[in-house]
């Protein structure tokens, strides 16, 4: 401890961090560094395998969860236009019913560039391209190979025409067998390759057509090749490291168990420890005591921490993100008739989910008044030729407050399939998690009323708004004392959290929403000190370099000889308490 007091942070970070992995996987995106990394590398969780085909089927594209598309109902359109008045009376903008056609309105008096591109730029810089599935490595080298045999001699049994025997003919094998992150999302529809995310939700996306196995197999093959290609850490000299593992709330104990047993028993990591999000979050703001918000791209969790331990009876799981921001916004475009001709599907194309985030990350803001912006809309219909137009955005404050009003946030994904699909995971549902009590008229969500996610130890909302959440899980602390600490400590965390305008609009609903019997004066939300993306990651980082004792690290022996395997009687201990060590699992 008298070394901690008198050591540079950064000799720290340079001695402790060089063998140390902080892993932290979110609802759709995974970030993994050193932890002497300033950030991580944040990779969408996607891998997309080439599939064999017969000699006459098609090529295409295959979503593994496409059967799980569908539309919201006229019911759920209703509720979603109903949403959208509410919130259009409070930021002093035209109802539905009285906007009008984009051609008949001026220009609005604030506008602005979606695609984030500066004057001087070209618009189409901000465009996707489809990524390239051949394999350039096997060609070369058989460029290379076919001249060697050349320059050799001149025998007809080196000859590379085209006679369908030589090693250049096989065309399954010019193509890439994985594709990785962004990439995946990117494929050409025309190709055949399934796409998979083994996480979903907030849980392992297990359905009749992924299994528990093919989950764990993708996650480890991502993982995989995340440390080889960008870390750059051979298989072999795992052993010489050691991983953190960030893990949201949301995860229950065999998902926890599962991962811990990729790191250990599949990568060869020497030892590692989980440390619970909200509580890193906390930690990589320099705070001890805060209501941590992480509104993550498919769930949004809330979880308070006091002096260093997170609060599991305030924990509570929110199934909306940013993903469901940017379908709105998708949305809210077509009822103003401003989105362009073209045939954007986020749900059955990855690549238009791409571009809705990216114009979302660039424009998506709260602010009372119309505002509306220019961009620049891609359409990815036919591969060969790529087109755009500039058009004009209209109500980009509307999204965002869906967060606020999750009615407006209509699911456009089917539940997780039923129980009997998780026979094979035993004792991941042995947890049970409460449901709310006397919040069902908060927020009034009835298109969620149905939606299961998996149990886990969290209190499930579903149908109160970001509001209602934060204050029912700061005034479940029950001490006055600590309410009033965590309404001036609110954090908030993810990839939305850096929309224009939210903090002050949740310090002002908030306040006004508690009680008047409860003497709270003040709510605040702190402002980040780093990207509010990678808080909980580089929180990760803090824990694991500052744990000297390592009492609740665990051995790559040990966790293999006393570990927890599927289909055997022993059960493991939930360690949920231990101090700013949560969510550590030992056999008993």
């Amino acid at each position: 401890m008298d070394y901690l007091k008198t050591v540079v942070p950064s000799q720290l970070m340079a001695e402790r961090g060089s063998n140390l992995v902080v892993i932290n996987p979110g609802s759709a995106n995974v970030r993994m560094g050193f932890a002497s990394q300033e950030v991580p590398f944040n990779i969408p969780h996607y891998v997309a395998r080439r599939i064999s085909r017969q000699k006459n089927d098609a090529p295409r594209l295959s979503l593994r969860d496409q059967r799980l598309n569908c539309r919201a109902g006229s019911s759920h359109n209703a509720e979603r236009e109903k949403a959208y008045d509410t919130i259009a009376s409070l930021l002093k903008i035209p109802f539905l019913d009285e906007v009008l056609p984009s051609e008949n309105q001026p220009l609005p008096p604030k506008m602005g560039r979606v695609d984030g591109l500066s004057s001087h730029q070209n618009r189409d810089d901000s465009k996707l391209s489809w990524t390239d599935v051949m394999d350039r490595s096997i060609r070369s080298s058989m460029s290379i190979e076919r001249s060697v045999h050349s320059d050799a001699d001149e025998d007809p049994s080196h000859s590379t025409s085209d006679d369908g025997n030589g090693p250049n003919n096989s065309e399954e094998s010019k193509y890439k067998e994985m594709i990785f992150g962004e990439d995946a999302l990117k494929i050409p529809p025309s190709e055949s390759y399934c796409l998979s995310r083994p996480i979903r939700r907030g849980h392992f996306n297990i359905s009749q057509n992924y299994s528990l196995n093919q989950v764990l197999e993708d996650l480890r093959t991502i993982w995989n090749w995340m440390l080889t290609e960008k870390l750059h850490i051979n298989p072999k000299d795992r052993n010489l490291y050691s991983v953190v593992l960030v893990l949201g709330e949301t995860f229950d104990s065999r998902e926890i168990k599962e991962m811990l047993s990729i790191v250990l028993c599949d990568l060869g990591f020497s030892t590692a420890v989980v440390h619970q999000e909200a509580l890193a979050a906390a930690f990589g703001n320099g705070l001890s005591t805060a209501c941590v918000v992480n509104i993550g791209a498919q769930v949004t969790q809330v979880v308070c921490v006091e002096d260093g331990v997170a609060l599991p009876h305030t924990a509570l799981a929110l199934p909306y993100g940013g993903d469901d921001i940017s379908r709105c916004l998708l949305w809210v475009q077509h009822r103003h008739h401003t989105w362009p001709n073209f045939k954007t599907d986020p749900m059955k194309k990855p690549i238009d989910m791409l571009m809705l985030n990216k114009i979302k990350e660039a424009y998506s803001q709260i602010r009372t008044g119309s505002f509306d912006a220019v961009a620049v809309v891609h359409s990815y219909e036919h591969e060969k030729s790529v087109g755009h137009q500039k058009t004009r955005l209209s109500a980009l404050s509307v999204p965002p407050m869906g967060l606020l009003y999750p009615r407006l946030l209509i699911p456009e994904e089917y539940p997780p399939p039923p129980r009997p699909w998780f026979q094979d995971c035993d004792d991941m549902l042995e947890d049970t998690w409460q449901t709310s009590d006397g919040l069902s008229g908060n927020g009034g969500l009835g298109a969620w009323d149905n939606y299961q996610m998996l149990p886990t130890r969290l209190r499930k909302f579903d149908n109160i708004g970001l509001v209602e959440a934060i204050l029912s899980s700061v005034l479940s602390t029950g001490r006055i004392d600590l309410q009033r600490k965590l309404f001036c400590s609110i954090q908030l965390v993810g990839g939305a959290a850096l929309t224009a305008g939210l903090a002050l609009v949740l310090e002002q609903r908030v306040l006004s929403t508690i009680p008047s019997n409860q003497p709270v004066e003040k709510v605040e939300v702190l402002q980040s000190r780093r990207n509010p993306l990678f808080i909980p990651w580089k929180g990760g980082v803090i824990l694991g370099v500052l744990d000297i004792g390592r009492d609740a690290w665990i051995r790559r022996e040990e966790w293999m000889n006393n570990g927890v395997h599927p289909g055997i009687p022993r059960k493991y201990r939930d360690s949920y308490f231990l101090q700013a060590q949560t969510m550590c699992y030992y056999n008993t």
